[in-house]
């Protein structure tokens, strides 16, 4: 049983950054692959992120791509998500997930969830 809880959320102006940050416990935080999701309101979640649990191989969104980067630490058991050039479409709760297969990229493939963590982009 893995438990995940995401922090570093807030409110930022276009533009800006953040980073989040997801720390795992409970379980063996290497051998999971990471995945970061996002749900706005009246939306579904969707697929921000994902890292392999090495870190080695990284995929992202397109309406990502160029401005997020997933790292992870596997002392720390911590996976992050630096946030650049924000844009307010990129406002809504940001959910780290756990699974055991990289190139999953589905919500129905991910085993746990954090509780997530409130970005909010204003313009």
């Amino acid at each position: 049983q893995v438990q995940l809880v995401e922090s570093g959320g807030g409110l930022v102006q276009a533009g800006g950054s953040l980073r989040l940050s997801c720390a795992a416990s409970g379980g063996t935080f290497s051998n999971y692959v990471m995945g970061w999701f996002r749900q706005a309101p009246g939306k579904e979640r969707e697929f921000v992120s994902i890292i392999s649990t090495a870190g080695v191989r990284t995929a992202y969104a397109d309406s990502v791509k160029g401005r997020f980067i997933i790292s992870r630490d596997n002392v720390k058991n911590q996976v992050y998500v630096q946030m650049n050039s924000l844009k307010p479409e990129d406002s809504a709760v940001y959910y780290c997930a756990a699974t055991l297969t990289y190139g999953n990229l589905r919500v129905e493939d991910y085993v746990y969830w954090g509780q997530g963590t409130q970005v909010t982009v204003s313009s």
